[in-house]
């Protein structure tokens, strides 16, 4: 999921210019503040880290909570179960803010901290872009549950040329590359729509999916029939809406996350124009339809929906277990998945040894070799460490929620 473009020496230098303003935050106890369990594993060579870099305030923080609460269940289960004999592990979660300079001050402190083994993270695609580099300077494994944008696996010319950018970096959820186009064809084939309007939020995901989604739909015989941008901020969208409303479109496709859609959907239908909203994951939330998503906008997200998956339901039963104060939004289930993905690479990078930074490219070796059954389905990677599960849901909006109106994958 989800623009500025941010040199990585420069992000650098900001974090660590601005490393006090992130603090320690490490949680050894169950997200429902029951307090961590007794456990009767050995323990005795101490405490390994999985850090966590996610929004945790903000207009954002409902997909961040899913984020850090799944992977504090993996944790916890971790411990439980003594997966990583001889080690106690321990999560640290930190707060981006969905802001790229924030994102680069938590991943410089936990670069900083030899303990920490993995990163869970990011949510927003252009935050990982200033994530990304500082964790592999460190070669530290990074596995996003929420980051869509191809660039970040195969780089800025992944059409013609994929080539991997960063050996760190993996990714539990499918890509825009598919999830774009899968959008297209069904707002064209099922839904009849032949006129959109696309309008983005400047940001590099919102940007990367609405360049997708236009090249299916044009392949396809759609026209778009304008392009309009917002600020990332924004919540009065009359002078886009005027721009937009004289080409008449019956759709409207919109690149950015739910906070700005919502009020767009809301605005366009007040101002005469009652159509269909569509856009990508960031806009699958509830949180859409609360400030102003109405009956009939349209959604694509990762995977198949997580309550209809045998896979799951484990995961879900442990998770309403747990206590947390949030649900597990829309990438809780990719968020444990990757977790567990650490750990189970880290259980067996290590074996009967011990943990030191020595192990880091072990590390790597034993997460591009993974292949496990997780929440989600089977969890591996490719060569450029994308996750190979490509499954899609388009959902709609129903009264008060989403309803999922079809699950599959792109076939061209």
């Amino acid at each position: 999921m989800r623009n500025q473009t941010v040199k990585a020496a420069a992000l650098v230098a900001a974090g660590v210019v601005l490393l006090a303003a992130c603090s320690t935050n490490k949680d050894e106890s169950s997200g429902g503040g029951s307090g961590n369990q007794s456990s009767s594993c050995d323990q005795s060579k101490g405490t390994l880290v999985v850090g966590v870099i996610a929004p945790l305030s903000g207009d954002l923080s409902a997909l961040g909570a899913g984020i850090k609460n799944a992977s504090q269940l993996a944790v916890d289960q971790a411990n439980k179960e003594c997966k990583v004999p001889g080690y106690k592990l321990a999560l640290e979660p930190l707060d981006d803010e969905r802001d790229p300079t924030k994102g680069a001050q938590a991943a410089t402190k936990l670069a900083s901290e030899d303990g920490v083994v993995g990163v869970v993270g990011t949510l927003n695609s252009s935050v990982a872009q200033s994530v990304a580099p500082i964790l592999a300077q460190n070669n530290i494994l990074q596995i996003s549950p929420a980051n869509t944008n191809d660039a970040l696996t195969k780089g800025e010319d992944f059409l013609k040329s994929p080539k991997r950018v960063w050996k760190t970096y993996f990714r539990t959820c499918t890509v825009d590359s598919f999830q774009g186009p899968y959008a297209a064809n069904y707002l064209i084939d099922k839904a009849g729509k032949k006129n959109i309007a696309i309008v983005t939020n400047g940001l590099t995901y919102g940007e990367g999916l609405a360049d997708t989604f236009t090249t299916q739909a044009e392949k396809k015989g759609a026209k778009i029939v304008t392009r309009q941008k917002v600020g990332e901020n924004d919540t009065d969208f009359s002078s886009v809406i005027a721009a937009i409303k004289p080409f008449n479109p019956d759709a409207v496709y919109f690149g950015g996350e739910y906070p700005g859609a919502g009020p767009l959907s809301k605005q366009l239908a007040s101002a005469g124009l009652n159509v269909p909203v569509m856009g990508g994951d960031g806009i699958y939330d509830k949180a859409f339809i609360e400030l102003g998503g109405k009956d009939g906008d349209l959604a694509t997200s990762v995977g198949a929906p997580t309550d209809t998956l045998d896979s799951a339901k484990a995961f879900i039963k442990a998770y309403d277990g747990a206590g947390f104060k949030e649900g597990y939004s829309a990438y809780g289930a990719f968020a444990y998945d990757a977790a567990n993905a650490i750990i189970g690479s880290l259980a067996k990078a290590i074996g009967s040894g011990e943990w030191s930074s020595d192990k880091r490219d072990a590390l790597l070796t034993a997460v591009g070799e993974y292949s496990a059954d997780g929440a989600t389905g089977t969890v591996k990677f490719d060569k450029f460490g994308d996750s190979t599960n490509t499954v899609l849901t388009v959902y709609q909006v129903k009264g008060s929620d989403w309803a999922p109106v079809q699950t599959g994958k792109f076939e061209g």
